[in-house]
């Protein structure tokens, strides 16, 4: 059997799982048998592959075809042009949440923070983040023991480990200290709203990364009750919420002496993140 052979292959099995990246994730899938970049696999579609690793190639089919993401088959995931480890513990980084990378940076370029990242999962959003600005930074924090254990590992993979400080707690035991900037992309999907995401999310992802609560804001409160309490005057909080949150959450931030600085919408315009700045009078 041939390159091609075993992408249609494999990408006919996924489709009939109706699963909509069938190509592209049995060429991914197959790169990963083959230790081979996908665009080198495409320009050898003729070359044949051994037994051992059609074998192992239509392993990783089955279990994309049971719905498993491809960055948890992998145990990699792109994010802010950097490969992340990642599994079941953290959540699968988006493109959306680079977005809001892309904002905090051109914010606080060439200025020294300190930063706080709550729910800091793979620590995707803590490293993008310092390893653009240089001069900060900052803590993450998660009560997962093996979300943290991962964050630590891509810290030290893009060589940010003396940056950054890991913490395996809840972010309410955090007293005192006084942060420029927090960072939080929290659980904002509504309780009875979890059983109606794809089957790749629910069934794989961590429940405690994406419930919200019954309104879906359940963390949400708590992170900017906790910013006004730990950040400084005039400092920052950025959160990632939910489609149709805007209105809500605005709302909280100005009741909690918040001013919303930028918003950022997605690539389907939705708003999908807010930057505030903490007006409380000290």
């Amino acid at each position: 059997m041939n390159i091609l052979q075993l992408i249609n292959d494999g990408a006919d099995r996924l489709r009939s799982r109706n699963i909509n990246s069938s190509k592209l994730d049995s060429e991914i899938l197959l790169s990963k048998i083959l230790n081979k970049k996908r665009e080198n696999l495409l320009t050898h579609l003729d070359k044949k592959i051994d037994q051992k690793n059609i074998d192992k190639f239509y392993k990783l089919i089955l279990r994309r075809s049971f719905y498993e993401p491809v960055a948890y088959i992998l145990n990699i995931k792109e994010f802010w042009s950097k490969t992340f480890k990642v599994d079941g513990n953290t959540l699968i980084p988006r493109p959306e949440t680079e977005l809001l990378v892309e904002k905090l940076v051109s914010i606080f370029k060439k200025k020294r923070i300190n930063i706080l990242d709550i729910g800091t999962g793979s620590g995707c959003i803590i490293i993008s983040l310092l390893s653009e600005l240089t001069d900060s930074y900052g803590t993450g924090i998660d009560i997962s023991k093996k979300a943290i254990q991962i964050a630590i590992k891509n810290s030290k993979r893009h060589d940010l480990i003396n940056n950054i400080k890991f913490i395996n707690r809840s972010f309410e035991s955090i007293k005192f200290k006084k942060f420029d900037l927090v960072v939080s992309n929290p659980p904002y999907i509504k309780s009875i709203d979890i059983k109606k995401l794809n089957k790749s999310i629910k069934n794989f992802e961590p429940k405690i990364a994406l419930d919200g609560g019954n309104d879906g804001l359940d963390v949400i409160k708590k992170v900017i009750y906790k910013a006004k309490e730990i950040l400084k005057v005039n400092g920052f909080l950025a959160l990632e919420i939910g489609n149709g949150q805007f209105r809500l959450v605005s709302a909280l931030l100005l009741k909690n002496s918040f001013r919303i600085e930028h918003i950022t919408k997605d690539f389907k315009d939705n708003i999908r993140c807010l930057i505030a700045k903490n007006i409380t009078k000290k």
